[in-house]
């Protein structure tokens, strides 16, 4: 699993505190409305929009952002309409941890 992209992808604050709100939603995000609802999915996510909105950053970086966190593995995103949510790829992440433990 360890590869340059996932490294690459970590290797940036603002991306390293996307995952961390992602990790517990509910804290960082304090509108319902952000947050997709769990009878539309039962993994649930974060609506890009939000996410763009508690970073300060432009559309276009956040979005940059999400993508290299997503092509690393690092995030999955589920579109519902005109609007795309994104969340953590736990098993992705745990296997990430898992390898730098072994390895390091």
């Amino acid at each position: 699993m360890m590869n340059k992209k996932i490294f690459k992808a970590l290797s940036n604050d603002t991306r390293l505190e996307i995952l961390d709100w992602l990790k517990n939603p509910h804290e960082h995000f304090d509108k319902p409305e952000a947050l997709l609802s769990k009878n539309l999915s039962d993994k649930g996510g974060v609506c890009v929009g939000d996410i763009q909105e508690k970073s300060g950053l432009s559309q276009s970086t956040i979005s940059s952002y999400l993508f290299m966190l997503q092509e690393a593995g690092l995030l999955e995103s589920e579109r519902h309409g005109k609007w795309t949510y994104y969340r953590r790829n736990e098993e992705a992440i745990k296997r990430l941890a898992d390898d730098i433990k072994e390895r390091l």
